[in-house]
């Protein structure tokens, strides 16, 4: 009597991998940063293809501190430009990418971040695929006009909401989540029209203002 010959497994292509969700890669990044100190350029090689991502995340969150929102949204500006260029990964100047940065502030971030993180993660995941290089060139635009609210806007704490969407729109772009994407960018229009109203009112009175003192 022969045996039968078991059917062999099969097995998934070389290129299929689970998904790492971010607050696993920033833990990473925690756990193999630097005693002391670390640098953007770091940063930018330990996370590679997910660089753009990531930096925009973790700059939008420092934006949102007012006495650090200016410097941020300027850092910001690199990654976002270079976004619409179609670079594979964001890169800063040498100045920039070498200067040494307490790892204690990145610790700090991390332990807020990572927590937060895994509570979103429950309800975001990669869905509603979309096009890498068109994605990535929408939000590099949409970052940008966002972030001149971040660096331009005069009114006290105005940084915070066009910095929380900006996280929202780099954690959906992280997270291949092209549903939250899209309610993202859709946030971002709000925001952006309310400001543009805000803008055209302002002007409106000073204009009225100048017509009555003339």
């Amino acid at each position: 009597m022969s045996r039968r010959t078991p059917e062999p497994r099969a097995t998934p292509p070389p290129n299929a991998r689970a998904f790492i969700h971010t607050s696993v890669v920033l833990k990473r990044l925690l756990d193999g940063a630097p005693a002391d100190h670390f640098t953007l350029g770091w940063v930018m090689g330990s996370l590679r293809k997910r660089a753009f991502g990531m930096i925009m995340l973790l700059l939008s969150l420092v934006a949102i501190v007012p006495g650090l929102s200016i410097v941020a949204g300027l850092l910001l500006m690199i990654p976002a430009f270079q976004m619409i260029a179609g670079r594979s990964a964001p890169v800063f100047p040498s100045r920039i990418a070498n200067r040494p940065l307490p790892t204690r502030h990145l610790a700090a971030l991390a332990r807020r971040a990572v927590p937060l993180l895994k509570y979103l993660e429950k309800i975001i995941h990669p869905r509603w695929h979309t096009p890498l290089e068109a994605t990535k060139r929408l939000v590099g635009t949409v970052v940008i006009i966002l972030n001149a609210l971040v660096v331009v806007a005069p009114i006290p704490l105005s940084n915070v909401i066009p910095a929380l969407v900006i996280a929202l729109i780099s954690l959906a772009y992280l997270e291949e989540d092209g549903l939250l994407l899209l309610i993202a960018l859709l946030v971002a229009v709000i925001v952006l029209t309310v400001a543009l109203a805000a803008v055209w009112e302002t002007v409106r009175g000073v204009t009225d203002w100048v017509r009555a003192t003339i």
